[in-house]
């Protein structure tokens, strides 16, 4: 028998059962296209995390203050971090081009008839270029405004709207922090939330204007380094670690009273961790696919089944245990190849679904499509398999006699 003369054969009949046959293909239907908006969920998510990061900037180190100990046990405070540290370390350390300190405290926020508790951040007038800011509306505060301790406040992208107003009411209007009287001077744009952590929703004023006349403290909550280009972070930490240990006057053995976060590190952690999760989406959604597969080898053995007097006719008249090894393979190689298509289509339209009325970031790659077609089919021959040996290995004569 041809090759032709048998991929005719096995069309003809899954068009005799057309309903069995869809009712087969449902199973890899769902299990490619879970598969495939399972894997664009994952990617979405994953270049999310990149561009979330590096808007924040990959050569920006972040300095926190750390645990104190005593005698080798951990104490429940933290040790200090200053101004005067920052200072230090934008003079000191060749490999620093520039630094914004931060003072960060929940206050009372009015404007108008609003009032909410918002994040303040006191910091200075870098802060926006060396986080990757950019200014929506208005200005940010220069060093001038920072050094008089002027009363000016620029507002996270999401604020005008916490506080009922939009950005142009806002820019250029006076709002209570403490009440204390600031003059709103510009809205940065949205960069959404990182983690758990909204950047969007604070307000900035200058330094020593939050040193001074709000919070009233010398104590940082941490300041954020900028690594001049080409230069090893590895080398920019080792010379912030030496001078922060000297201005603290720690000695040899000591342990470091702060510590160190590499932007980029952090972006590998991130990436590790949506990645793990891509896997494990995709895993359960192949479970499905092993569903389907598992159908389609019941399906084929029912029709080998029914078939077994056509079988022993098809083998009487010359058909090897080839041609109908053939046969059922490639039946049930198409049921799949046309399930994995269909799947394709609904798994892609179901990540543009997802990415236009759900908001989800999702982006269906060439790879995960190619992924599913060649699992659809390894699943067709898997499962296939068997019921087609089951089917060659019919004895012509016994077929003849099945009723």
């Amino acid at each position: 028998m041809l090759v032709l003369e048998t991929m005719r054969v096995a069309l003809q009949a899954i068009r005799v059962h057309k309903l069995r046959s869809l009712l087969t293909m449902l199973g890899i239907v769902i299990g490619v296209s879970a598969v495939i908006a399972m894997v664009a969920l994952g990617e979405g998510a994953q270049r999310a995390v990149q561009e979330q990061i590096a808007s924040l900037g990959t050569n920006v180190l972040t300095v926190r203050p750390g645990q104190l100990w005593f005698r080798g046990v951990r104490s429940g405070n933290t040790s200090e971090l200053t101004p005067e540290d920052a200072e230090a370390v934008f003079t000191s350390a060749p490999a620093v081009v520039g630094i914004a300190p931060e003072m960060r405290s929940q206050l009372q926020v009015e404007s108008g008839a609003t009032n909410a508790n918002l994040r303040v951040v006191g910091t200075s007038s870098r802060y926006a270029e060396i986080n990757g800011y950019a200014v929506a509306l208005g200005r940010f505060f220069d060093d001038q405004e920072n050094e008089g301790r002027r009363r000016v406040a620029v507002l996270g992208g999401a604020i005008p709207a916490t506080l009922g107003a939009s950005a142009e009411q806002l820019v250029g209007q006076q709002i209570r922090i403490r009440n204390i009287t600031f003059e709103v001077v510009g809205v940065l744009e949205e960069k959404g939330s990182f983690s758990w952590f909204n950047y969007d929703e604070q307000i900035y004023v200058p330094l020593e204007t939050a040193r001074f006349r709000l919070m009233g403290t010398d104590r940082l909550s941490s300041f954020n380094v900028e690594v001049a280009d080409g230069t090893s972070m590895s080398f920019a930490m080792g010379q912030i670690e030496e001078i922060l240990r000297r201005q603290h006057r720690l000695r040899v053995g000591d342990e470091n009273d702060f510590w160190i976060q590499d932007r980029a590190e952090l972006m590998g952690t991130q990436e590790e961790t949506t990645r793990t999760f891509s896997f494990l989406l995709a895993g359960i959604a192949a479970v499905s696919l092993l569903v389907g597969g598992i159908g389609i080898m019941n399906i084929m053995l029912v029709s080998v089944t029914e078939r077994t007097r056509e079988i022993g006719v098809r083998k009487a008249m010359g058909a090897t245990r080839r041609n109908v090894l053939m046969q059922f393979l490639l039946e049930a190689l198409v049921l799949c190849l046309v399930g994995g298509l269909l799947g394709i289509i609904v798994g892609v339209t179901g990540s543009s679904l997802l990415a236009n009325l759900a908001n989800w970031n999702t982006a269906v790659s060439g790879g995960a499509i190619m992924l599913a077609v060649l699992f659809s089919a390894s699943v067709g021959l898997f499962f296939g398999m068997w019921p087609a040996r089951r089917a060659a290995r019919l004895d012509p004569i016994v077929a003849l006699r099945y009723e």
